[in-house]
């Protein structure tokens, strides 16, 4: 298999469905109207107040973009994949495969079936594939089935064409990775999966992503072992067979709403959650003051942050999930603070660069200096420079970032003011910071945050934050 894979490419349980009652457990969130151009809506939010209640966590975005990706090595039938995110880069993933002639059918609640029997294009529409970097995953199943593929470039201009050297398919091989790039695993995964005889992965990434796309291909029929390690032994098979999926929790929004429970120094409740996906994240709240406790089964109490999960989930991942969470943001002490540290990002099980700025703005509630390195992406400290808009006092040398946080002469760390999300991390850590701020904050550039949160704005309003989505005049 010579297939010259980027290392920089980006990244994405169950064999059953998710039982019904565990999203019927919790409150309804409100779903808000919207229009179909994100790019004129702004989010417009009074803070200063607190939150409660529950939040439903939706389906991983990025191991839903992988495992659609995935549901082109299935010749052998058709694939239903639940707990699919309504997110716009969900709905550019489902545009690319049928530009390559899969079927794809809608189904509603989160459900999404694909038919990748009978392909009609190696090339994918390129206007989609810009629009989300997952896009390129495409590659190894294009090559495997048809011998080609010609993607464009995700974010820019031009296009990777490949052809296999024998014209027809992949062969298996020996392939490591410099660093354990998510995408370049997914990519690498794929491909193998189809590619004929044994290949063996070395270094990949060990993200829950990884291992969810991983488990889609064991459903299918593909023969991979050291799934969740660092090395990867797959048989690989001409074709894959159709299969019902489930992807896992999404543990960037989980980390998303337990950081905004901690800014606004809160309580609420959210599932489903895996614990062992958020360990580095409940480490870090742990780190800077907040109280967590486990209760019940599997249940954490972060101060004043809950994590809830239903028990009947362990049914359908036994192997992953064991316990229920609950997680609270309340500070450790009675009248005590948050206080500062040092957060570096690093790859699983390390903390998670894309909760990086989200932290960062919680950091700036904190009491005292905090230090943030970003040792993952080269570009991710865009949302710095609108923080500072909202009063925050950070620094930024290089990756690294200080974050001065509140004093006993600074006491208000924030106030509303006008701001950009430039990405869709960024623009999440905005939404957050306005809601800690004193007085109306407004956020624009909003469809970078629909790429990769299902109603983000009605799940904070359910849990009493004072937002509005409105359209630019």
């Amino acid at each position: 298999m010579t297939l010259p894979f980027s290392h920089s490419i980006p990244s994405p349980v169950s064999l059953h469905p998710m039982p019904s009652h565990l999203a019927a457990d919790p409150p309804a969130v409100p779903v808000l109207p919207r229009s179909t151009d994100h790019h004129h809506h702004k989010l417009v939010i009074s803070g200063g107040g607190h939150l409660s209640g529950h939040v439903p966590i939706s389906g991983s975005k990025n191991s839903a973009l992988a495992v659609l990706a995935g549901a082109l090595c299935c010749s052998g039938g058709a694939v239903v994949v639940r707990g699919v995110p309504d997110i716009s880069d969900a709905r550019a993933m489902a545009a690319i495969l049928r530009s390559l002639g899969a079927k794809v059918q809608e189904r509603g609640g989160g459900e999404l079936a694909v038919d990748s029997t009978a392909l009609s294009s190696a090339e994918p529409v390129a206007d989609e594939v810009r629009k989300i970097r997952a896009g390129f995953f495409v590659l190894g199943p294009l090559v495997a089935r048809l011998g080609e593929a010609a993607v464009a470039l995700p974010g820019g201009h031009g296009k990777v064409h490949v052809k296999a050297a024998n014209g027809r398919g992949l062969t298996g091989g020996r392939f490591h990775l410099d660093y354990p790039s998510v995408g370049a695993s997914e990519t690498l995964m794929m491909a193998a999966s189809m590619a004929e005889g044994v290949s063996v992965l070395t270094n990949v990434a060990q993200e829950p992503e990884v291992a969810d796309l991983a488990r889609f291909l064991v459903a299918c029929g593909a023969q991979i072992k050291g799934v969740g390690t660092r090395t990867l032994v797959i048989d690989g098979r001409r074709s894959l067979h159709g299969a019902q999926f489930t992807v896992i929790p999404d543990r960037i929004e989980t980390g998303t709403f337990m950081v905004a429970a901690a800014i606004t120094r809160s309580c609420v409740s959210l599932s489903p959650v895996i614990p062992c996906h958020l360990t580095s994240i409940i480490d870090k709240l742990s780190a800077v003051g907040c109280r967590i406790s486990q209760k019940g089964e599997g249940i954490l109490e972060v101060g004043e942050i809950w994590v809830c999960c239903c028990s009947s989930l362990s049914m359908l991942m036994p192997d992953v999930l064991r316990h229920n969470l609950q997680v609270s943001a309340a500070t450790a002490t009675a009248g005590g603070d948050l206080r500062g540290l040092y957060l570096k990002t690093l790859p699983y099980p390390g903390f998670p660069t894309d909760l990086q700025p989200q932290f960062m703005a919680l950091l700036t509630t904190c009491g005292g200096p905090s230090i943030v390195e970003e040792s993952v992406f080269e570009n991710r400290m865009h949302h710095v420079k609108e923080l500072q808009k909202l009063g925050a006092r950070i620094e930024v040398n290089g990756r690294s970032a200080f974050v001065e946080g509140r004093t006993t002469q600074r006491n208000v760390a924030l106030s509303g003011s006008k701001v950009e999300a430039a990405d869709l991390r960024g623009g999440a850590a905005l939404v957050l910071a306005g809601m800690a701020a004193r007085g109306v904050t407004e956020v624009v550039g909003v469809h970078h945050i629909d790429r990769g949160y299902e109603n983000f704005e009605a799940k904070l309003l359910n849990l009493g934050a004072h937002i509005s989505r409105e359209v630019i005049c």
